[in-house]
């Protein structure tokens, strides 16, 4: 079923199945996915690069890789390592050539070392915008075109056919070919860590058990045996920035991706119900709009996170420092980028995404929706639908964080 049937033909669908549902003609109004100039951080660089107003270091791709983070305001220190062969570097990778990922809240970058430069940047309306080029080892410019081959798969179903992001779980053997792979359709902070890291170097984590991450399926006299390799045991540590792949910057790219994905979801699914009704939602799109108001509400507020392992992570100093710099913090000092780390990721457990200009640009509507909701679950008195593991002193501490560093909020919650 295509996009623009979806609400004529799913009136009485249940919500299961509304969840369920794909989506195939992002490129049609209203979206028009292909026609509209984008907006997200990276295409805004390409313009100062080709106008000369920004330059990049050309002299090695580390240090072309290096500028562009800093340029783009991508933290080196948010490296994670994937040593399965996903991308459209499938050939490059494997686990004696890792590809690196680096992200700040709106900009995703890929580095494959004899490969090619990965962009995934979010526009605000129109979902992840896909370049994939040469880092150029000359002054000349490389061609920025935006890759339609990215859409293969961050537009498939695994992302529900829209042009979102995705994070693999895959076994590799020695080529990074798949040995075993898990939840390659599933995303978000809720995913349990037994079914994470697998095809990923991991660091920082001694007390992680069950893991699959850093496991290499190698050859040998009685066949395939599953080893524990470290970063730079089968590889050159020096062609990267970093000897690191932490585990708490993938603990929020995961969290990151999954808000991604269902925010993106939500939006078109509401812009196409009021482009449909001529700006006004039917019923069955006042039903829907609830409904994805309700997942991104519990989403927002970490329903159903995933344990952190026994004794909690601690992290990288220098990424939690990075992480931080942008914070938005009450007149208290409190903010939604404190970490606890012991049992869960946060303090104060509502999402830094909302400041993400991917919020900003929600339908109104929807956006209030959200709001509504999140006022509602937080009230001193409400320990129903699930957010009884929100204290009572965690509640009036989010409510305050988001008084004081949210600027649309309605009136009720003034």
């Amino acid at each position: 079923m295509t996009l623009r049937s979806f609400l004529i033909a799913g009136i009485a669908l249940s919500h299961s199945l509304l969840s369920a549902q794909t989506y195939s003609d992002f490129d049609l109004p209203p979206f028009s996915y292909w026609e509209k100039t984008p907006g997200d951080p990276f295409t805004k660089l390409k313009g100062q690069l080709e106008s000369g107003k920004t330059k990049l270091d050309h002299s090695t791709p580390k240090a072309f890789l290096l500028s562009l983070l800093t340029a783009l305001d991508v933290p080196v220190s948010s490296q994670s390592m994937v040593i399965s062969a996903t991308s459209l570097q499938s050939r490059l990778i494997n686990p004696t050539n890792p590809r690196s990922i680096y992200f700040n809240e709106e900009t995703y970058v890929g580095y494959v070392p004899g490969g090619r430069m990965e962009i995934a940047s979010m526009d605000p309306e129109l979902g992840a915008i896909f370049y994939i080029f040469d880092p150029p080892l000359t002054p000349a410019l490389p061609l920025f075109d935006r890759s339609r081959r990215c859409m293969g798969c961050h537009a498939d179903t695994y992302t529900k056919n829209l042009p979102g992001l995705m994070i693999e779980s895959i076994v590799p053997n020695m080529e990074g070919g798949s040995l075993n792979a898990f939840r390659r359709d599933q995303s978000g902070h809720t995913i349990p860590l037994d079914q994470r890291f697998a095809g990923w170097h991991l660091t920082g984590a001694p007390n992680l058990t069950g893991s699959s991450a850093n496991i290499v399926g190698e050859p040998g006299r009685n066949g395939l045996t599953l080893r524990a390799r470290q970063p730079g045991e089968l590889f050159d540590i020096t062609q990267f920035p970093l000897p690191t792949s932490d585990i708490l910057p993938q603990l929020l790219h995961e969290h990151q991706v999954g808000f991604v994905n269902r925010a993106l979801e939500a939006s078109y699914r509401v812009r196409l119900g009021l482009n449909q009704g001529n700006g006004k939602l039917d019923a069955a799109g006042e039903t829907m709009l609830n409904q994805q108001a309700e997942i991104l509400t519990r989403y927002l507020l970490f329903v159903e996170e995933a344990a952190l392992p026994k004794g909690g992570v601690k992290g990288e100093t220098s990424y939690i420092r990075d992480f931080q710099r942008n914070k938005k913090a009450t007149a208290a000092g409190i903010s939604l980028k404190d970490f606890d780390l012991q049992t869960h990721l946060f303090k104060h457990r509502c999402s830094y995404m909302i400041y993400s200009a991917q919020w900003e640009a929600l339908p109104p509507i929807l956006k209030q929706r959200v709001y509504t909701k999140l006022g509602e679950a937080l009230n001193d008195g409400n320990t129903a639908r699930g957010y009884a593991y929100l204290s009572l002193v965690e509640r009036r501490n989010i409510r305050s964080i988001l008084q004081q560093t949210v600027k649309d909020l309605p009136s009720s919650w003034r």
